[in-house]
């Protein structure tokens, strides 16, 4: 904790300095304790799961396994199955010929999971939509583009212990020897599962960028679409988790992005929010789009997800009628539910599809699974849309 009063007064820099040790002191030992548990590990799934993602029946698979197209599934010591993982998964997928990937002529879903406010639940469904994809069997990249680096907090890193100056999306986005976007991309714990993590480096872009624009006009906006060209065809699915206000980094995810999903609580304030949201990001677009060298961002779609929202409430339930009533058929059918199983999670630096270590209420988690695995299935079924290959399927 903090020092009491002494009678010898102490500097604001230095009541600052010594905050942040403590901070970083409690966020190591929270990192330790987590790497003093077993590794985090994806989720893993009976036959008749496995089954039924990788669209196939249980005896479909049994008989590849006997007739040797798939390697036999190790036993338990009791006999049974063990389970398969996401890479077993994917295995079965390019053998049964179902991998959902998109065609080489299909461009990568490349979306902004973005509001103009903080705590809107942004980054949690950064989080939990790239799993879901990942689990469905997507090439997925997600991009850490806030420097508070809740996403890259929830796949157990440090932001700004883990995490080093050059591994992070400043190293792409800088003016003075620029890296690849390919050099600061690391493997998850989930198969087909990338990301960039961030740390409070990122701040040091917005500075960078705003002093481009005098003289490249919109070109510093540009920075990250640039970036991400040479890396693209290698996903299926990109996600960006940009900073909670229409700044230099916002606006780079904004151009870079093809799709934009705007998470939204059910309360007034986060209403307003999302109308200034919409305000200010229609008006910059305008305004950029007068400059000749302009290049005016077209989302294949913009839907908003309620989030934070509590059935329960009246109010909530008030206001999710009006966001439905005013927005229509941009608001998505699925909401993010308030659940405690979110803050367990954040707890112990993982997700909700993360098995957990330590004892839990299944229950709840068996509803949040149940309603992440809503909202992600509708969102698939957009992402999926867009591809020319798949629309056999509508």
């Amino acid at each position: 904790m903090l020092d009491s009063p002494s009678p010898h007064p102490v500097s604001t820099l230095d009541q600052i300095a010594r905050g942040h040790e403590l901070a970083m002191d409690v966020l190591e030992n929270l990192r330790d304790e987590v790497n003093s548990n077993p590794p985090l590990i994806s989720p893993a799934f009976t036959i008749s799961d496995a089954a039924a993602l990788v669209s196939r029946s249980a005896s479909a698979i049994r008989l590849a396994e006997a007739e040797g197209r798939l390697p036999p599934q190790a036993r338990t010591e009791v006999g049974q199955r063990q389970r398969y993982t996401l890479k077993d998964l994917d295995h079965m997928r390019e053998v049964f010929g179902t991998r959902p990937w998109r065609k080489s002529g299909d461009e990568p879903a490349i979306i902004a999971c973005q509001n103009f406010k903080g705590g809107v639940g942004k980054s949690t469904l950064t989080v939990h939509l790239s799993q879901y994809l990942a689990i469905r069997g997507y090439r997925v990249l997600v991009i850490d583009a806030d420097a508070q680096a809740s996403t890259t907090m929830n796949y157990g890193h440090v932001p700004d212990v883990d995490i080093g100056e050059d591994e992070t999306l400043y190293a792409a986005l800088r003016l003075v020897t620029p890296r690849p976007l390919s050099t600061v991309i690391r493997k998850t714990h989930y198969h087909n599962l990338d990301l960039i993590p961030a740390n409070l480096q990122l701040y040091n872009a917005e500075y960078e960028i705003a002093a481009t624009l005098r003289e490249l006009q919109t070109a510093g906006f540009t920075r990250l679409a640039r970036a991400l060209e040479p890396i693209k065809a290698n996903y299926d699915v990109i996600i960006l988790d940009p900073p909670p206000a229409l700044g230099m980094i916002s606006l780079s995810v904004l151009y870079a992005a093809n799709a934009l999903i705007i998470p939204t609580p059910p309360s007034m304030n986060d209403f307003a929010s999302t109308a200034a949201f919409l305000s200010m990001l229609h008006t910059t677009m305008s305004t950029l789009a007068e400059h000749p060298d302009a290049i005016v961002p077209n989302y294949n779609f913009i839907h908003m997800v309620v989030a934070k929202a509590d059935a329960r409430n009246a109010t909530h339930k008030s206001n999710t009628d009006l966001i439905e009533g005013v927005f229509g058929r941009m608001v998505l059918e699925s909401h993010i539910s308030l659940s405690a199983e979110f803050e367990h999670a954040s707890s112990e630096m993982r997700s909700v599809f993360d098995p957990r270590h330590t004892t839990m209420n299944h229950s709840v988690r068996n509803r949040c699974l149940t309603m992440l695995n809503r909202l992600g299935k509708e969102i698939e079924s957009k992402i999926r849309k867009t591809w020319p290959s798949a629309s056999s399927e509508q």
